[in-house]
């Protein structure tokens, strides 16, 4: 079972992300986070295999959190999940230890396998 940390300001891909990993027996969603900072939160309270971290939020943003939780969880596996192919944000989190990014239009192949390989 991989357990799994959704980080997203917006209600809606939250929810999708959950009812499409859902489909799946081993992916467990522990917990889901609006913000970078509950993010980090979270992942002290459940440890979670892999947290889907969005970049940009309100409050303490995703590449923030990368680099706490670094800092703090650095077994825990983040994987950048971002709507738009940013370049130098999505390099910024990669050097600070995401394991790979995920754009939000992406198929449910590729994010099932994306999860596995950060796991």
């Amino acid at each position: 079972m991989i357990k799994l940390i959704i980080a997203d300001d917006h209600n809606i891909i939250r929810q999708g992300l959950r009812l499409i990993l859902e489909t799946e027996d081993e992916f467990e969603i522990v917990a889901e986070a609006n913000d970078g900072a509950e993010a980090v939160q979270l992942c002290a309270e459940h440890s979670p295999d892999v947290v889907l971290m969005d970049l940009r939020m309100p409050g303490m943003d995703g590449l923030s959190a990368i680099e706490k939780l670094r800092e703090t969880q650095p077994e825990i596996a983040v994987v950048i999940l971002t709507t738009f192919n940013e370049d130098d944000l999505m390099l910024r989190g990669l050097q600070a230890g995401a394991r790979g990014y995920l754009l939000k239009d992406t198929n449910r192949s590729a994010l099932f396998d994306t999860i596995r390989a950060a796991a």
